[in-house]
């Protein structure tokens, strides 16, 4: 059953609404196909969903920002997506070889997902250049998008105990600062 305009969702079993967001589902199948989602080494669409919108955007609003919608503070690179899932922490690469991390979260008061190897990042070993933090709305659409340095990254990590990783918590401040794209 695929969901279109016209269907009554309310009339929908809980067991039909799920299959609407599973990894068999049209449009998850679809997004996979179009490489909106990322397959897994076995094929199948990657189940981060939102990780895998909030790149496919962000790689798209840096290589094709559309200036009606949205304003930029400065020139953008031209990014490529990361095909080698060893590369850690890294998910675009700029034309010059910079590498960019990128994660996305779906609240300006969210936290992004994790970066592990903490004895790296507490040595600070540099695992990206650029770290681009995608804000989604609650249609899944871009709200903002944040860039901060990898020195950026290291002043604003918090450490999560319980996972033993990094991860960065949006604060106003942070967001504030480090909005590079937003919605006119």
């Amino acid at each position: 059953m695929v969901v279109d305009k016209f269907m009554d969702l309310k009339n929908l079993s809980i067991e039909e609404l799920v299959k609407q967001i599973s990894p068999s589902s049209p449009v998850i199948q679809e997004l996979t196909r179009r490489g909106v989602i990322r397959k897994t080494k076995r094929g199948e669409p990657n189940r981060n969903y939102t990780g895998n919108i909030g790149e496919y955007f962000a790689i798209e609003f840096y290589n094709n920002l559309n200036l009606n919608l949205y304003k930029c503070t400065r020139d953008l690179p031209k990014l490529k997506r990361e095909e080698d899932e060893n590369s850690q922490d890294i998910d675009a690469k700029s034309e010059s070889g910079d590498g960019y991390s990128i994660k996305t979260v779906s609240s300006p008061s969210g936290t992004t997902g994790s970066f592990w190897d903490p004895k790296a990042i507490e040595s600070n070993i540099q695992k990206f250049k650029y770290l681009i933090i995608p804000i989604l709305d609650k249609s899944f659409q871009v709200d903002k998008i944040l860039e901060l340095t990898w020195d950026e990254f290291i002043e604003n990590k918090k450490y999560n105990k319980r996972m033993q990783n990094y991860n960065i918590s949006l604060t106003k401040t942070i967001v504030k600062k480090f909005t590079i794209i937003s919605k006119i």
